[in-house]
């Protein structure tokens, strides 16, 4: 034992925790072994693996510098042998369409898994751990009935999860793309993605040195291009245990031989496999604990199991010795562990799709690509690029035609014939405020303090086309002379201090409609006395809700000449963009989810049947609203439900409306059924909007938790969307645009303050802020280089 910090922080140790069963010695198992004997020697622990001791199973493995520091404070021992044998670097290159970007900056530690696994090996020999290699786990009762705690670190394919099902209740989502793992005697410089396209489909390359003679190279392909490309034949073959895929990985040399430079791959038990995302309701039945992948994967394309696993055995080990019970300790453990690994499959599932649809964005030029591929994950984003490499963030900004000190968002764009003045877009936000169905004193102050607020564009919100469309009984309207006369004031109020654009949207709610306003949850319940409610299909939201009246062909031309109408009153009171609402669950979009439309006449069945009536309400709608004026439509492009509306689908309705004369798309998904479960998170739907702009060829604006500068920086410059819609944040602050350019250090045109208020545009001084730090260093460090790359000097030479 190293020092006597064990023995100390023994005194507090859960009691029960005095026998300990850990199933597997992967680098997880070995290493919470090793913690928690250094903690308490006197502890019996024993780990049981299948292998020998010697059997070797992976390549490389990457490190943060956050789970670096965990270590060298948990085990100085542990991180002294390791970290001597550490590859080292800062960049990452991207190779793709026959060119090479770098980026700097990022930081990275690489080691060889077996060696790391062989260290662990030492330091449980040093502690006395008992390790019985080639010898199988008896079965968990067993174990739980003859320990006092039961670790299961026995990976992915964990046999105590499948033992206790009901308590672990385990999501497994295995994913199409194929990828087969390999090492290579070549040794990269930096982190190095590669995307190669073939005529079978696009390849890519995740590889990454991690020592003086090899490198990690994982090669993964969509299943379609995999079968394309022959790879299906291949492993057609029954393969032993412990074999690899010899025709796949010659194949793969073959192709990718541009890239090898006369250096070999190297199997080592190497198939093609799916990647699985392994997600846990519990990670603890009674004294059994999972750890590592047996309770979470993520994605290597954001990192390793292992690092992950790693910093599971730390946690673990702490617990045991902080809390009095054994219970105490597992719920401290899992509560401590769960929201980190939560968030880094949430990182890992975005890095995941973009992978798996990288076909989406092989028309970029290799700067933008570049760029998008970096942040792809939404971890790193445009803001600390540019502290860590800004020569290679105005590289790209000078590729996609920005000018140089301009964030994007400040940029200008065209839409129709009207010039905005940045990306940044109000969304619809209902106020709840118009009992009589008329725009509000505070709609008009709402509207007018956005307006002020900087964004490039504000639209009114929620607006309906007829009584019955209503979502509430406090929502506003635009059917009547008075509703036009009344919205005609408000938009010239605020004209009269403001040249911002100010756009409306237009809605029938349909099956939502009649109901409260929504409360804490954001739902609405039905109103005690509303009104019918008109529907694709009489299919009601929800079981409290009432059932709607499947509209006949009577009803829905009356929709179409009520949106008509309404656009008409909505041109004359000047409003300068309009937006349709087929999203969300309203009528139109009733119409387009085959979730929600049931129907088998004309406006039913196959998707351009349920087309028909978005499409004569757009064309309606086309024919009276002025052809200068940008028309959006917003839609939902996924309903997060079983059955809905597939990814083909949404294309193909986005490019029926681009052909019937839409402007631009707004991108949202969800609410359109009550049992829905969106992947909530920052930008979670900005993927949809990329996916559209690149199908369509039309402006888009990505909507859902853009709240921050760098997200819609980050957006805007990757390609994803051509303006960012921030909603809940201009609601927090409705100076939220003109705060980001004074963050952001930019002033101009882009970001107009209004006059009276010019003199707030720069952020006031805060506490301490005239304090000038003296010098206190008799020589300041440099700086570290932007740029590192793994440059080992070998034996040979």
């Amino acid at each position: 034992m190293t020092g006597g910090a064990g023995t100390a922080a023994g005194a507090g140790m859960t009691a029960a925790a005095r026998r300990i069963a850990v199933l597997g010695a992967g680098p997880g198992g070995l290493y919470f072994a090793a913690l928690a004997k250094q903690l308490a020697p006197h502890r019996e622990i024993t780990v049981f693996e299948r292998d020998a001791r010697e059997d070797e199973f992976g390549f490389g493995v990457v490190f943060s510098d956050e789970t670096l520091d965990g270590i060298a404070q948990a085990d100085p021992a542990v991180f002294a042998a390791i970290s001597t044998e550490f590859a080292r670097w800062s960049d990452i290159d991207i190779r793709y369409a026959g060119q090479v970007r770098t980026s700097g900056g990022h930081g990275f530690a690489a080691l060889d898994r077996n060696r790391l696994r062989a260290i662990l090996q030492q330091r449980c020999a040093e502690l006395a751990v008992d390790v019985r290699y080639r010898t199988p786990a008896p079965p968990v009762e067993q174990l739980s009935a003859e320990y006092d705690l039961v670790v299961a670190a026995d990976g992915i394919h964990s046999a105590t999860r499948a033992a206790h099902p009901d308590t672990f209740r385990t999501e497994l989502d295995a994913r199409d793309c194929r990828y087969i793992w390999l090492a290579t005697d070549r040794v990269f410089e930096a982190f190095t993605f590669i995307v190669e396209e073939f005529d079978f489909g696009v390849l890519q390359v995740h590889a990454y040195p991690y020592s003086p003679t090899r490198s990690t190279f994982i090669v993964e392909i969509a299943e379609d291009a995999w079968r394309r490309a022959g790879f299906e034949a291949f492993a057609a073959r029954e393969l032993a245990h412990g074999e690899s895929d010899e025709e796949s990985v010659n194949r793969c040399a073959d192709l990718l031989a541009g890239h090898l430079d006369g250096h070999r791959l190297i199997p080592n038990a190497s198939r093609w496999i799916r990647f699985t995302t392994v997600r846990n309701a519990s990670w603890r039945h009674r004294n059994v604990v999972l750890l590592g992948d047996a309770a979470h994967s993520a994605h290597f394309s954001i990192g390793s199991g292992t690092k992950l696993a790693l910093e599971d055995a730390l946690a673990l080990a702490a617990a045991l010795s902080e809390q009095p019970t054994l219970d105490g300790a597992l719920a401290a453990y899992e509560a401590e562990r769960r929201p980190v690994v939560e968030s880094t499959q949430r990182a890992a599932q975005a890095s995941l799709e973009w992978f798996e649809t990288v076909g989406r964005r092989t028309g970029q030029g290799i700067d933008q690509f570049a760029f998008n591929l970096l942040t792809r994950s939404r971890r790193v984003t445009y803001g600390n690029l540019r502290a860590r490499d800004p020569a290679f963030v105005d590289a790209v900004d000078a590729a996609v035609g920005g000018s140089p000190g301009v964030p994007p968002m400040f940029r200008p764009l065209k839409l129709a014939a009207l010039e905005l003045r940045n990306r940044v877009v109000v969304p619809p936000l209902a106020t709840f405020t118009s009992p009589d169905a008329q725009p509000s004193a505070f709609d008009r102050a709402q509207l007018t303090a956005h307006a002020l607020g900087g964004a490039g564009l504000v639209l009114a919100g929620m607006t309906a086309v007829s009584p019955e469309g209503r979502a509430t009984d406090r929502c506003p309207g635009l059917w009547s002379d008075r509703q036009e006369a009344a919205w005609t004031e408000l938009r010239d109020a605020v004209r009269a201090v403001s040249d911002t654009p100010v756009g409306l949207q237009l809605t029938h709610a349909g099956r939502r409609a009649a109901t409260t306003v929504p409360g804490p949850d954001g739902i609405g319940r039905p109103l005690a006395e509303g009104w019918p409610l008109l529907a694709a299909s009489p299919l009601p939201w929800d079981a409290d809700s009432p059932t709607p009246h499947e509209a006949n062909e009577v009803q829905l031309a009356a929709v179409t000449a009520d949106f008509a109408a309404s656009a008409e009153r909505a041109a004359r009171a000047g409003f300068d963009v309009l937006e349709l609402q087929f999203g969300h669950g309203h009528l139109l979009s009733s119409f387009l989810s085959p979730l929600t439309n049931h129907r088998t006449d004309h406006y039913g069945g196959p998707l351009a049947h349920r087309l028909r009536l978005p499409l004569e309400v757009l064309a309606a709608v086309r024919a009276v609203w002025p052809a200068g004026r940008p028309l959006l439509v917003r839609i939902s492009a996924a309903d997060w439900a079983p059955g809905g509306t597939t990814e083909a689908e949404a294309v193909a309705i986005c490019r029926a409306l681009a052909d019937a004369g839409a402007d631009a798309l707004d991108v949202s998904t969800g609410e359109v059924v009550s049992h829905q479960r969106p992947p909530y998170g920052r930008g979670y739907q900005t993927p949809f909007a990329e996916l559209i702009r690149a199908a369509t060829g039309l402006p888009t604006v990505a909507v859902g938790a853009i709240s921050g500068p760098d997200d819609a920086d980050s957006v805007l410059l990757a390609g994803r969307a051509d303006l960012v819609a921030i909603g809940r944040a201009h609601l927090h602050d409705p100076l939220w645009t003109l705060h980001a350019a004074a963050d952001q250090g930019y002033t101009g045109p882009g970001a107009r303050w209004p006059e009276p208020w010019r003199a707030g545009s720069r952020k006031p001084p805060g506490p301490g802020a005239d304090r000038v730090a003296p010098r206190l260093h008799l020589l300041r460090e440099p700086a570290p280089p932007v740029h590192r790359r793994w440059l080992p000097v070998r034996a040979e030479e």
